[in-house]
């Protein structure tokens, strides 16, 4: 066993010291070979056949025990820094957000009409980046819990052991719990791993993020303290998003809403049952203000359950209240006839409840068992997430057409005719609903879908927007509309439908601002919008832009596409809510997410931000209380920063820095169009890379392609992103930049070089551009990838190809060290290279192992892939930290 005075603020090192012994003896008894590898140093071979099983696994397991110890090592520090500096010195803090804001001369008043505007909606997706079970994450979980145990120094040396003992039991359960999903994730399982997040963690740690804000707000502005609201509610597409998915049905909808209505009232009757335990307040002791007695005994009728609550309960009103409130949530579960009719309802009850504590003094006891039992009603509603829907415009325009076949109308969509219909349509009060008994399937469940969203339902948030994927034009957007009302009529009292179009292509982004000009114009729309305070949400797609247009480009069209959409939806006095698709990667938008939102153009954001958190980012970001606490402030604060900064600074723009970006961004494109539209570039990628053999690793519930068509524009963006990292080319994150740069500064010389050094030192985006292309060029390794490419069976075409992304990586990682002044890649980030640097040896063999397994099953004729190959995958995107 490790050394048991491990000390309380040990740091990363010290915990993934303790982590890999605890492994070692693991190891030592199930693979005795495995353990003196790894006492080597592991770098002898790897055997490329059934006997590197045990190899891999202990990899694998490596790799996940050092991200453990680096969460919690990095909880700990932000523990540090405010028990020795004060809050405002934890970076991303709201305490550090107010500090910051307070230095810039920022007054009460305005900081409180930023708060007043936050509203920031992460949303959770199925999209298959996380290549780990829903077992294992649990039992890292575990990990990671007694790990927070450790910090205490209450335990003798026996406890201590015992709590050592435990850990290496549940790195034991990890070797023996296979890490390969045999069969492929259903849906009904990508609704229950979503909703583990917020049963393990979110619902607890909301109330602490507001308990957070309103400490912070108190400290700066103590008048201001009263401010408090609700500035966050969470999304999700798990079970609503149909894109390229045909396992997604209406009926897969509504078990999914029904999923997070159970677990979000399961969550109300626990906090309502704990509250009514401990508040044993007699009114013989403290009597009730009159008018608090009042609202109380108006909660306890409304429950009108069989035995009186009086009765159970003799003098203690707020027992008899909270008995009452819980009655009706079990109703709302089992939908009896006392059931809520929503959550305003209880949180109703529950602010009577808390008011009248308050009343008598007990202002505690309301913050401590009643404040964060409401703030979660606000919050998780009687839905959990609300629910958004997704498909892609050319399923919608292929049912609208069978819909009109069937109807006899000759028009069809993408025609002027069609557009003109469509509008006729919407315009028409007398539409009939349509009976699609004659249609094929995919039109009969879209009819379904939403017929299913104008049902009155106990939580009138429970449906998110219907988002058009590849939105083109506005009847896209305006399709959707229609189709709504051929399913269920126009449905009067149902909540406004809100269709949101999603700008993925290069192309797309560019003609956004005209396609929301022209639906403006449209009242089926703009009744969408009712709700809505001015807002039209916006979805601006990171992933198929990046793979339309390099990384570079995707980055500046993403940022020109807000300024411009901002600027047009305003001249028709709305503002814009902008939903950010993000991955893991940076080339997915996946860069650190307080630099990330500083880099946003001013004015863009108001207060609103919607994003998406997608597969490892999910697990890595919210599996954990603490970690998630941390990662919601982060957001939360940042948005904030943002707002404020924009409302005092107004939308700084400097043309001769856009003008140069112009320029970077069309050059980058031209690079890299030249790389994609080269003849056989897919037949190189399919070869070079484990993009064919991936979908054997079952990740997620949809395939890996949208239409089944083997084309580049079809194939989804996340195995993209997946396969060039597994191939260590991770062109995705960097490849056009190097050769804009040298053509920027062969036309522009000296000045062309000043204008970039201020650029770096000034401009936010070019800076995020730049350091995320730096941290990708140190994961790539052309060395490496080189081996990958030796697998293209066509040599000519291997070399052709190959040889232009080498010179491109050549002529990249040059432009980084001059604009940065450097002489090695990354020296301005010596913990991530540190960190990269400690897994690079195990990388590297990973990497020669998969390249010998992917030409032996190449060669093969069985049909099933080996083992140690899909672990191989598994293995790669542990020890880089993502998938995609």
């Amino acid at each position: 066993m490790p050394d048991p005075g491990l000390p309380a603020d040990s740091d990363a090192a010290a915990l993934r010291h303790l982590l890999h012994d605890l492994l070692a003896e693991v190891v030592t008894q199930r693979a005795p070979e495995v353990a003196t590898w790894l006492a080597t140093g592991a770098t002898a071979p790897i055997p490329a056949d059934d006997r590197a099983i045990p190899y891999l696994q202990a990899l694998n397991i490596r790799f996940q025990l050092s991200r453990i110890a680096e969460e919690n090592d990095a909880m700990r520090q932000r523990r540090r820094i405010e028990a020795r500096e004060g809050a405002e010195n934890v970076p991303g803090s709201f305490a550090a957000a107010f500090a910051g804001l307070a230095q810039q001369g920022m007054d009460s008043a305005a900081i409180d009409a930023a708060v007043a505007k936050l509203a920031v909606v992460p949303t959770m997706t199925a999209h298959p980046t996380e290549a780990k079970r829903v077992t294992i994450l649990e039992i890292h979980r575990r990990i990671y819990r007694r790990l927070v145990e450790l910090e205490t120094q209450r335990w003798t040396p026996r406890e201590r052991e015992a709590l050592y003992i435990e850990i290496r039991c549940e790195i034991e359960l990890l070797w023996l719990t296979g890490e390969l999903r045999l069969e492929r994730p259903s849906l009904t399982d990508e609704i229950n791993w979503g909703l583990q997040f917020f049963r393990n963690s979110l619902f607890d740690a909301v109330p602490q993020l507001y308990e957070r804000f309103i400490d912070a707000r108190t400290a700066f502005a103590p008048q201001s303290a009263a401010s408090e609201r609700p500035c966050l509610r969470f999304n999700t597409w798990i079970g609503g998003d149909r894109d390229g998915n045909p396992n997604v049905t209406a009926e897969v909808t509504r078990a999914a809403i029904s999923a997070g209505r159970l677990a979000a009232l399961a969550c109300h009757i626990e906090g309502v049952e704990r509250a009514a335990r401990r508040l044993s307040i007699s009114c013989r002791i403290v009597p009730v203000p009159e008018t608090n007695m009042a609202a109380l005994a108006a909660v306890i009728v409304q429950s009108r359950s069989g035995t009186p609550h009086n009765q159970r309960n003799p003098n203690e009103i707020f027992r008899q209240a909270l008995s009452a409130i819980l009655a009706r949530l079990i109703a709302s579960r089992d939908g009896t006839a006392t059931a809520y009719r929503g959550p305003h309802e209880l949180v109703g009850d529950l602010n009577s409840v808390e008011a009248a504590l308050l009343a008598i003094g007990a202002g505690d006891l309301a913050r401590a068992w009643i404040r964060p039992v409401r703030w979660r009603a606000e919050v998780f509603g009687f839905r959990t997430a609300a629910l958004d829907l997704r498909q892609n415009s050319t399923i919608i325009n292929a049912v609208l057409d069978e819909i009109w076949a069937a109807q006899g109308i000759s028009a069809r969509s993408g025609t002027p005719a069609g557009a003109a219909e469509i509008r006729r349509a919407l315009a028409d009060p007398e539409l009939p609903q349509m009976q699609d008994t004659d249609l094929g399937p995919v039109a009969q469940d879209l009819l379904a879908l939403l017929r299913l969203t104008r049902e009155s339902g106990h939580d009138p948030e429970a449906f998110g927007p219907f988002i058009v994927s590849m939105a083109r034009s506005a009847e896209d957007i305006l399709a959707v509309h229609l189709l709504a009302r051929y399913a269920a009529g126009a449905c009067p009292g149902a909540p406004a439908l809100v269709v949101v179009p999603l700008f993925e292509t290069i192309a797309d982004l560019r003609a956004g601002p005209e396609i929301l000009e022209e639906l403006l114009k449209n009242n089926a729309f703009r009744a969408g919008l009712r709700e809505k305070r001015g807002h039209v949400e916006v979805m601006l797609g990171y992933s198929d832009s990046g793979k339309d247009g390099g990384f570079l480009c995707s980055t500046w069209e993403l940022h020109r596409a807000q300024r411009r959409i901002t600027a047009t939806l305003a001249a028709h006095g709305f503002r814009p809510s902008f939903f950010h698709g993000r991955g893991g990667s940076a080339s997915r938008g996946g860069a650190p997410t307080e630099r990330a939102i500083a880099a946003q153009p001013g004015g863009t954001i108001g207060g609103a931000l919607k994003l998406t958190e997608q597969g490892e980012v999910v697990s890595a970001k919210y599996a954990n209380r603490g970690t998630a606490l941390y990662n919601m402030e982060l957001l939360t604060a940042a948005v904030l920063t943002h707002t404020a900064s924009s409302g005092s600074q107004g939308s700084l723009v400097h043309p001769d820095q856009d003008e140069a970006l112009v320029a970077l961004s069309g050059m980058s494109q031209a690079v890299w169009s030249r790389l994609v539209e080269s003849p056989d570039f897919v037949r190189y990628f399919e070869e070079a890379s484990p993009v064919g053999e991936l979908s054997a690793l079952k990740l997620g519930s949809r395939p890996a392609r949208r239409h089944g068509a083997k084309t580049l524009a079809d194939l989804r963006a996340i195995p993209w992103v997946f396969a060039w990292s597994q191939n260590r080319h991770m062109l995705t994150g960097w490849y056009g930049f190097g050769s804009a740069i040298t053509s920027f500064l062969s036309v522009r010389g000296e000045s062309g070089r000043l204008l970039l050094s201020r650029m770096f030192s000034s401009n936010p985006l070019f800076r995020m551009v730049v350091d995320e292309i730096e941290k990708s060029l140190v994961q790539a390794d052309m060395d490496v990838a080189a081996g990958y490419a030796s697998l293209v069976t066509d040599r000519d075409l291997a070399n052709t190809l190959f040889g232009m992304i080498r010179e491109e990586y050549q002529l990249t990682c040059a432009a980084i060290l001059q604009i940065t002044s450097q002489d090695a890649l990354a020296a301005r980030f010596p913990m991530f290279r540190e960190g990269f640097e400690r897994n690079r040896v195990a990388l590297d063999q990973l990497n020669r192992l998969q390249i010998d397994l992917l030409r032996q099953a190449r060669q093969s004729e069985r049909q099933a892939l080996s083992v140690p190959l899909l672990q191989s995958m598994n293995c790669i995107a542990a020890g880089l930290g993502w998938t995609g």
